[in-house]
């Protein structure tokens, strides 16, 4: 595009109308005029016109450092003409609540804003947090009044809240839904009210469920309802691929395999390496039973009998921190094993590099991100091998074993004799070139463009597909 033919004057007008009154109509029609003021915007696009010798791609690196760079860079392409995705995230797992689901959504949204795109988080509120919030880079974030009843879930209304994001979408003008995590009501519903208004949707599975409890049958029959009507899927794993197929019923040609990354800036490694006099071994999770907690309390006593050396640094809450605290108490370990207790994500990384080795005890894995932050500070990893856990890391950065005391054991002792090998700052470089949060955010925009080219399907059409998983699908639907 020729910038001498820009639509702003150099005066910063444009048909005749000052600079101010032309801004808004760029921004989303909720967005504050004094917070666009208060970011340099209006500057920085007079410099759009008055620079046209930097050339468009210097001056888009120009205009785009600084503060408000990810909204300035939604502005910058639409007044380029580019296309932009206008995408609403949805689940009931965000901040200041901690996670793997939590981070995903936060750093794919950062990311995606300075890709160009505008992208709003809708979740539930946190305690007083409630509300309109904006967090770094522009990001809006909508903490509608809903309470969670369960491990941070909404109770489920099915038509309760339709009416506010009914509201959310048409005010933000949105283009496509991103849903994440199966077990979240706030985004099953989310899905299916936009399906209903006719948005494009896509749905992205962070973990695995099993076929034969009870929980897992209810939790599989109302992913097969809200899947049938998504138009693509992402997961993390091939593994968690495979077992969403299996579990939703979707076309594997619609589902589309994109892992996690790592913050590298946030994750790095110690200046100067630890001594190897005492091993340190760090474990940094919520203390329930699908992470293996039950599998510490039986792996931490062989270890430091085995191995005098060796001391343990424990990070994390949950139910079953009681019995680590009394296998504590029961072998005398008060010395050796210390108990943290939850941990900020802004302090994680300050407990890795206080360690040599990362410990891993999930007994059920899509893909665990903490592995990464582990490995990018530069600490070999042992970790129990479950669902997509194996394609996390090579052969070299990772010890695997089966989720049996007796193995972990090994593997334990295996990593200790491989830490003369191992070079943190090496390894740290390693995982920026394996992963970036930004590789994720442009394989996810391929899958937007995927979902947006899907063609719309008549009611005869969604009823047949509806019809597949019952009569009870098909009833529910037309209630819808």
């Amino acid at each position: 595009m020729d910038l001498m033919k820009s639509p702003i004057s150099s005066t910063g007008k444009r048909n005749g109308q000052g600079s101010q009154s032309f801004l808004p109509s760029l921004l989303p029609s909720s967005f504050p005029t004094s917070t666009v003021s208060s970011i340099g915007i209006l500057g920085r696009l007079r410099k759009l016109h008055q620079n046209p010798s930097l050339g468009l791609e210097k001056l888009y690196r120009h205009l785009t450092t600084g503060v408000g760079n990810s909204i300035f860079l939604v502005i910058f392409t639409d007044v380029m003409g580019g296309p932009t995705h206008r995408i609403l995230m949805v689940s009931d797992f965000f901040y200041p609540n901690f996670g793997g689901v939590e981070n995903h959504i936060y750093y794919l949204s950062q990311c995606l804003l300075k890709l160009g795109h505008w992208v709003v988080v809708l979740t539930h509120a946190y305690g007083n947090r409630s509300g309109v919030r904006y967090m770094t880079g522009g990001l809006k974030v909508y903490y509608i009044p809903w309470r969670p009843f369960l491990m941070q879930n909404t109770l489920p209304t099915f038509y309760g809240t339709l009416p506010i994001i009914r509201t959310i979408l048409i005010r933000e003008k949105i283009s496509l839904v991103h849903g994440h995590q199966a077990f979240s009501t706030l985004c099953h519903e989310a899905l299916m009210h936009a399906r209903t208004m006719g948005y494009k949707v896509v749905f992205t599975d962070h973990s695995l469920y099993g076929f034969a409890d009870v929980g897992s049958i209810h939790m599989n029959k109302v992913l097969q309802f809200t899947l049938a009507d998504v138009n693509q899927a992402i997961c993390v794993s091939h593994t968690s691929k495979e077992n969403t197929v299996l579990r939703s019923g979707l076309p594997p040609e619609k589902v589309f395999v994109i892992p996690n990354a790592v913050d590298t800036a946030m994750f790095k490694p110690a200046r100067s390496r630890l001594s190897y006099d005492k091993i340190i071994i760090v474990v940094v999770s919520r203390l329930v039973y699908r992470k293996g907690a039950d599998l510490l309390v039986e792996v931490i006593p062989e270890v430091c009998r085995l191995c005098p050396n060796v001391h343990f640094i424990i990070g994390g809450d949950g139910p079953k921190r009681v019995r680590l605290e009394e296998m504590r108490e029961k072998h005398s370990l008060q010395d050796r094993v210390e108990m943290l207790g939850a941990v900020p994500h802004a302090q994680v990384q300050s407990v890795l590099i206080s360690g040599h080795i990362f410990l891993n005890s999930s007994l059920t894995e899509a893909f665990c991100i903490a592995i990464l932050e582990a490995a990018s500070c530069g600490l070999l990893t042992v970790s129990t091998r479950v669902g997509g856990v194996p394609e996390v890391l090579p052969d070299d950065m990772i010890v695997l074993a089966e989720p049996v005391p007796s193995d972990m054991v090994w593997a334990i002792k295996k990593a200790i004799h491989m830490l003369p090998q191992i070079d943190p700052q090496e390894m740290h470089l390693r995982m920026k070139d394996l992963y970036s949060w930004y590789d994720v955010a442009r394989r996810t925009e391929v899958v937007y463009d995927h979902a947006l080219k899907c063609s719309d399907e008549n009611l005869l059409e969604h009823l047949s597909r509806y019809l597949t998983f019952g009569a009870w699908a098909v009833s529910r639907y037309w209630n819808w």
